[in-house]
């Protein structure tokens, strides 16, 4: 924290997470400045048919942002949920929710009034606390890895213990030095985001870039002067002339081939990524897009081949397309295409996971809602694809490759700024709620502008 003085004089705590903190502050647990789950009483139950808001989890931000678009009536939501009151800090209590720093206080709730579901802690800041200071305090470093670590329960679902929330100890000022602390840390925070926000925007910029720089390639070519004509295919329309139109089915045939054999079981079970294409090594849960139930008979599942195109039949809709760089297995669900003749399966899998293709096999696919649709070989195979002579092929997708780097390279910095921002974020208000830094003198520029207000 360069640039920021520390307090004059500092006392030992005694408390392993808070060391040394400043004279002037005091120790306290925060159910003596603050109350836990209050109570449903408050809410007049003939009010039954009253509008209130609803948070459902994902109504809670991991940017202290709140959605109050959801509404309920009293009487649904009185009972089985948790009460929320105006100005309560609200913070997500189950894994991964609190390990993604789910928090915020809810201001502006319909009559004052919200329901929340029961993995959210409510509480309720007293006379002597700041909202925002208590906010600040509860998304920091120590009070986060503190609750970590005492999480009940197994599994994925380890909660954070409304005791614990009750009984941590930290360090805290006189009101008015906490309102001056949520003032320097709304200020700061502000400015911070607005950098983190502006390196996203030159992220999905990048990434649309990215694809419009393939789609155009894959199916215009890389000559712009090499003379055009209509396709006769809605979703692709001009092309160049020499290049020919063919059906899938032309191109490849489906494989149904097992793995029989004890040596072919031993090959990687590859996944196709609707983000990456197919994985050239065995992924784990960690690394895989989502969750999947895998089969520990290895002879279920499908043989593949180098440069063989596969495809997840129920997210092909989505670009789960993929030329395999490598002998292995995939899911009994994937569908095997094997090239009938020496052709480059990379290509093809670009031209297929470009938007206007996407839209294409969406329409092919069947099934009754989105995340039922399936893609099935008959269907498949009847889509046209354009076909370059296999030399421009090769061009294609070294030139595809080329800027793909360049891309991916420019991203990974965006990326890393955005990383750094959130962990400087993140280390000021630890700081700053902690007694690291004195931020009593702070002011705002007069360049700058601060409309915050405290609760």
């Amino acid at each position: 924290m360069s640039g920021y003085v520390a307090y004059p004089e500092y006392r030992d705590s005694g408390v392993e997470w808070i060391d040394r903190y400043p004279s002037q502050w005091d120790l306290a647990k925060i159910k003596f400045r603050a109350r836990i789950n209050p109570s449903k009483n408050e809410v007049r139950c003939e009010l039954s048919d009253l509008d209130v808001s609803f948070l459902p989890m994902e109504a809670i931000g991991e940017d202290g942002k709140i959605d109050l678009s959801n509404v309920r009536k009293l009487g649904d939501v009185i009972d089985g949920y948790t009460y929320i009151g105006e100005g309560d800090v609200c913070i997500a209590k189950i894994t991964p929710c609190f390990e993604n720093g789910k928090g915020a206080i809810a201001t502006g709730l319909k009559h004052g009034i919200g329901f929340a579901t029961t993995e959210v802690i409510p509480i309720r800041p007293k006379k002597t606390t700041s909202a925002r200071f208590l906010y600040y305090l509860l998304s920091s470093v120590p009070f986060r890895l503190i609750a970590e670590g005492s999480m009940y329960g197994a599994g994925g679902q380890k909660r954070v213990a409304d005791t614990f929330v009750e009984n941590y100890v930290f360090a805290c000022p006189q009101k008015n030095l906490q309102q001056q602390i949520a003032n320097f840390l709304d200020h700061e925070t502000a400015k911070i985001d607005t950098l983190i926000e502006k390196q996203q925007r030159l992220i999905k910029l990048l990434k649309e870039k990215r694809q419009a720089v393939i789609s155009h390639a894959v199916t215009k070519g890389l000559n712009p002067d090499a003379p055009m004509k209509d396709s006769g295919v809605d979703w692709l329309g001009e092309v160049p002339a020499h290049w020919k139109l063919h059906k899938l089915k032309e191109l490849f045939t489906e494989s149904n081939e097992r793995a029989t054999s004890l040596v072919k079981q031993t090959l990687p079970v590859l996944s196709v990524s609707i983000h990456h294409g197919i994985s050239d090594t065995e992924l784990n849960e960690v690394k895989l897009d989502r969750k999947v139930q895998r089969s520990d008979d290895r002879s279920l599942y499908k043989l593949i081949g180098e440069n063989f195109l596969v495809y997840n039949m129920m997210r092909a809709w989505q670009g789960g397309f993929g030329a395999a760089k490598v002998r292995g297995l995939v899911s009994p669900a994937y569908v095997v295409c094997k090239p009938k003749s020496v052709l480059d399966s990379k290509y093809f899998e670009l031209v297929l996971r470009t938007n206007n293709a996407i839209a294409e096999l969406k329409r092919f696919s069947k099934g009754i809602t989105d995340f039922r649709l399936r893609l099935y070989w008959d269907e498949f195979g009847t889509i046209c694809v354009p076909t370059p002579p296999h030399s421009e092929i090769v061009e294609i997708v070294a030139c595809v490759s080329g800027n793909e780097e360049k891309f991916a390279k420019t991203i990974r910095v965006a990326a890393n700024q955005i990383a750094l921002l959130k962990e400087r974020r993140t280390a000021l208000i630890s700081a700053a709620v902690t007694g690291k830094i004195d931020v009593r003198n702070w002011q705002p520029l007069k360049s700058e502008s601060t409309t915050s207000t405290d609760a």
